[in-house]
Protein backbone atom coordinates (compact mmCIF):
# COMPACT_ATOMS: atom_id res chain seq x y z
CA UNK A 1 0.00 0.00 0.00
CA UNK A 2 1.42 3.71 -0.50
CA UNK A 3 2.00 5.50 2.25
CA UNK A 4 0.50 8.74 1.64
CA UNK A 5 -2.47 7.59 -0.02
CA UNK A 6 -3.41 4.27 1.52
CA UNK A 7 -3.54 2.82 -1.98
CA UNK A 8 -2.21 0.02 -3.90
CA UNK A 9 1.27 1.22 -4.65
CA UNK A 10 1.65 3.35 -7.93
CA UNK A 11 2.79 6.80 -8.45
CA UNK A 12 0.54 9.06 -6.29
CA UNK A 13 0.85 11.68 -9.28
CA UNK A 14 -1.77 9.17 -11.04
CA UNK A 15 -3.62 9.70 -7.63
CA UNK A 16 -3.52 13.09 -6.27
CA UNK A 17 -1.18 15.04 -8.54
CA UNK A 18 -1.28 17.91 -6.45
CA UNK A 19 0.64 16.32 -3.82
CA UNK A 20 3.91 15.82 -5.50
CA UNK A 21 6.59 18.25 -4.84
CA UNK A 22 7.45 20.17 -7.79
CA UNK A 23 11.00 19.77 -9.88
CA UNK A 24 12.18 22.55 -8.06
CA UNK A 25 11.52 21.21 -4.20
CA UNK A 26 13.17 17.83 -5.31
CA UNK A 27 16.30 19.81 -6.22
CA UNK A 28 16.35 22.08 -3.09
CA UNK A 29 15.96 19.02 -1.08
CA UNK A 30 18.87 16.87 -2.86
CA UNK A 31 21.00 20.55 -1.89
CA UNK A 32 19.85 20.53 1.88
CA UNK A 33 21.42 16.65 1.54
CA UNK A 34 24.36 17.85 0.15
CA UNK A 35 25.12 20.42 2.61
CA UNK A 36 24.40 18.34 5.64
CA UNK A 37 27.08 16.27 4.27
CA UNK A 38 29.33 18.68 4.87
CA UNK A 39 30.11 19.58 1.29
CA UNK A 40 29.65 23.01 -0.77
CA UNK A 41 26.21 22.61 -2.94
CA UNK A 42 27.41 25.95 -4.97
CA UNK A 43 30.63 24.90 -5.96
CA UNK A 44 31.12 23.96 -9.60
CA UNK A 45 31.37 19.79 -9.43
CA UNK A 46 28.07 19.67 -7.60
CA UNK A 47 26.24 22.62 -9.30
CA UNK A 48 24.30 20.40 -11.45
CA UNK A 49 24.02 17.68 -9.08
CA UNK A 50 20.55 18.08 -8.15
CA UNK A 51 19.56 17.90 -11.54
CA UNK A 52 21.11 14.71 -12.49
CA UNK A 53 19.82 13.25 -8.75
CA UNK A 54 16.33 14.38 -9.99
CA UNK A 55 17.36 12.90 -13.71
CA UNK A 56 18.18 9.83 -11.91
CA UNK A 57 15.32 9.24 -9.63
CA UNK A 58 12.93 10.04 -12.78
CA UNK A 59 14.70 6.34 -13.94
CA UNK A 60 15.25 4.49 -11.03
CA UNK A 61 11.44 5.00 -9.90
CA UNK A 62 9.78 4.65 -12.66
CA UNK A 63 7.98 2.06 -11.65
CA UNK A 64 5.83 3.68 -9.87
CA UNK A 65 4.09 5.12 -13.35
CA UNK A 66 3.70 1.48 -14.53
CA UNK A 67 0.29 -0.86 -13.93
CA UNK A 68 0.52 -4.63 -14.12
CA UNK A 69 -3.03 -5.03 -15.49
CA UNK A 70 -1.67 -3.20 -18.67
CA UNK A 71 1.66 -5.20 -19.09
CA UNK A 72 -0.21 -8.40 -19.08
CA UNK A 73 -3.27 -7.74 -20.63
CA UNK A 74 -2.49 -9.06 -23.93
CA UNK A 75 -2.37 -12.12 -24.17
CA UNK A 76 -2.74 -15.05 -26.47
CA UNK A 77 -4.89 -18.34 -26.87
CA UNK A 78 -3.25 -20.46 -29.35
CA UNK A 79 -1.42 -22.67 -27.40
CA UNK A 80 -1.70 -25.72 -29.05
CA UNK A 81 -2.69 -27.58 -25.93
CA UNK A 82 0.56 -26.57 -24.18
CA UNK A 83 0.18 -26.56 -20.41
CA UNK A 84 3.58 -26.70 -19.17
CA UNK A 85 6.11 -24.89 -17.52
CA UNK A 86 6.61 -20.90 -19.16
CA UNK A 87 9.81 -19.92 -17.15
CA UNK A 88 12.01 -16.89 -18.04
CA UNK A 89 15.41 -17.14 -16.15
CA UNK A 90 18.08 -14.69 -14.90
CA UNK A 91 15.75 -11.76 -15.30
CA UNK A 92 18.02 -8.44 -14.45
CA UNK A 93 16.65 -6.82 -10.96
CA UNK A 94 18.27 -3.29 -10.45
CA UNK A 95 15.94 -2.24 -7.71
CA UNK A 96 16.61 0.24 -4.40
CA UNK A 97 15.86 -0.66 -0.56
CA UNK A 98 13.06 1.51 0.88
CA UNK A 99 15.19 1.60 4.40
CA UNK A 100 18.36 3.47 3.17
CA UNK A 101 17.77 4.03 -0.69
CA UNK A 102 20.60 1.74 -1.62
CA UNK A 103 20.37 -0.84 -4.67
CA UNK A 104 20.23 -4.27 -4.18
CA UNK A 105 20.76 -5.78 -7.91
CA UNK A 106 20.37 -9.69 -8.73
CA UNK A 107 17.78 -11.79 -11.00
CA UNK A 108 14.56 -13.49 -10.97
CA UNK A 109 13.64 -16.33 -12.26
CA UNK A 110 9.78 -16.27 -12.65
CA UNK A 111 7.80 -19.32 -14.04
CA UNK A 112 3.98 -19.70 -14.52
CA UNK A 113 1.44 -22.82 -15.56
CA UNK A 114 -1.37 -21.45 -18.21
CA UNK A 115 -4.47 -22.58 -18.10
CA UNK A 116 -6.12 -21.32 -21.86
CA UNK A 117 -3.51 -18.26 -22.17
CA UNK A 118 -0.30 -17.26 -22.58
CA UNK A 119 1.46 -13.86 -22.17
CA UNK A 120 4.56 -12.11 -24.63
CA UNK A 121 7.51 -13.44 -22.77
CA UNK A 122 9.15 -9.91 -23.07
CA UNK A 123 5.97 -8.82 -20.52
CA UNK A 124 6.96 -11.10 -18.30
CA UNK A 125 10.66 -9.11 -17.77
CA UNK A 126 8.72 -6.06 -18.24
CA UNK A 127 6.89 -6.86 -15.10
CA UNK A 128 10.18 -7.65 -13.38
CA UNK A 129 11.40 -4.20 -14.35
CA UNK A 130 7.84 -2.24 -13.06
CA UNK A 131 7.97 -3.47 -9.31
CA UNK A 132 11.70 -3.35 -9.32
CA UNK A 133 11.63 0.65 -10.16
CA UNK A 134 10.09 1.54 -6.87
CA UNK A 135 11.36 1.58 -3.34
CA UNK A 136 11.07 -1.92 -2.01
CA UNK A 137 12.58 -4.81 -0.29
CA UNK A 138 13.31 -8.08 -1.40
CA UNK A 139 10.20 -9.93 0.25
CA UNK A 140 8.02 -7.79 -1.05
CA UNK A 141 8.89 -7.36 -4.50
CA UNK A 142 8.96 -10.96 -4.69
CA UNK A 143 5.37 -11.18 -3.41
CA UNK A 144 3.88 -8.57 -5.87
CA UNK A 145 5.55 -9.94 -8.76
CA UNK A 146 3.60 -13.36 -8.41
CA UNK A 147 0.46 -11.78 -7.17
CA UNK A 148 0.22 -9.90 -10.01
CA UNK A 149 0.75 -12.74 -12.22
CA UNK A 150 -1.97 -15.16 -10.30
CA UNK A 151 -4.59 -11.94 -10.60
CA UNK A 152 -4.11 -10.99 -14.44
CA UNK A 153 -3.24 -14.29 -16.05
CA UNK A 154 -5.13 -16.58 -13.79
CA UNK A 155 -2.78 -19.90 -14.26
CA UNK A 156 -2.58 -22.98 -12.14
CA UNK A 157 0.29 -21.64 -10.26
CA UNK A 158 2.78 -19.23 -10.29
CA UNK A 159 6.77 -19.35 -8.95
CA UNK A 160 9.30 -16.31 -7.71
CA UNK A 161 12.56 -16.61 -6.85
CA UNK A 162 14.83 -13.68 -6.78
CA UNK A 163 18.53 -13.68 -5.87
CA UNK A 164 20.15 -9.94 -5.29
CA UNK A 165 23.08 -8.83 -2.94
CA UNK A 166 22.09 -5.51 -1.34
CA UNK A 167 24.37 -2.43 -0.92
CA UNK A 168 22.86 -1.13 2.57
CA UNK A 169 24.29 -4.78 3.87
CA UNK A 170 27.96 -4.54 1.48
CA UNK A 171 28.45 -0.58 1.88
CA UNK A 172 27.72 -0.08 5.08
CA UNK A 173 26.70 -1.86 8.24
CA UNK A 174 28.12 -4.96 8.75
CA UNK A 175 29.77 -4.20 5.25
CA UNK A 176 29.81 -7.71 4.03
CA UNK A 177 30.47 -8.45 0.08
CA UNK A 178 29.22 -11.34 -1.72
CA UNK A 179 26.18 -12.23 0.14
CA UNK A 180 23.46 -13.21 -1.85
CA UNK A 181 20.13 -13.03 -0.60
CA UNK A 182 17.11 -15.38 -2.05
CA UNK A 183 13.25 -14.79 -1.52
CA UNK A 184 10.80 -17.57 -3.04
CA UNK A 185 7.36 -17.54 -3.61
CA UNK A 186 5.32 -19.72 -4.88
CA UNK A 187 1.14 -19.79 -5.46
CA UNK A 188 -1.38 -22.47 -6.94
CA UNK A 189 0.30 -25.70 -7.56
CA UNK A 190 3.72 -25.20 -6.99
CA UNK A 191 2.66 -24.28 -3.26
CA UNK A 192 0.39 -27.11 -3.27
CA UNK A 193 2.79 -29.87 -4.58
CA UNK A 194 6.51 -30.54 -3.72
CA UNK A 195 6.84 -32.40 -7.23
CA UNK A 196 6.53 -28.88 -9.06
CA UNK A 197 8.25 -26.68 -6.69
CA UNK A 198 11.15 -29.47 -7.38
CA UNK A 199 11.27 -28.87 -11.03
CA UNK A 200 10.84 -25.13 -10.68
CA UNK A 201 13.94 -24.94 -8.04
CA UNK A 202 16.17 -27.77 -10.59
CA UNK A 203 15.39 -25.07 -13.63
CA UNK A 204 16.81 -22.25 -11.58
CA UNK A 205 20.08 -24.18 -10.67
CA UNK A 206 20.93 -24.30 -14.55
CA UNK A 207 20.66 -20.72 -15.06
Amino acid sequence: MDAYTNKPATLRAVNDAAALPTRAQAEDAVRTLLAWTGDDPTREGLLDTPKRVAKAFEEWFSGYNGDATDILSRTFKEVSGYDDIVMLRNIEVQSHCEHHMAPFIGVAHVAYLPTDRIVGLSKLARLVEMYSKRLQTQENLTAQISQAIMDELNPRGVAVMITAEHQCMSTRGVGHNGVDTVTTRFAGVFKDCAEMRMRFLRLTEKA
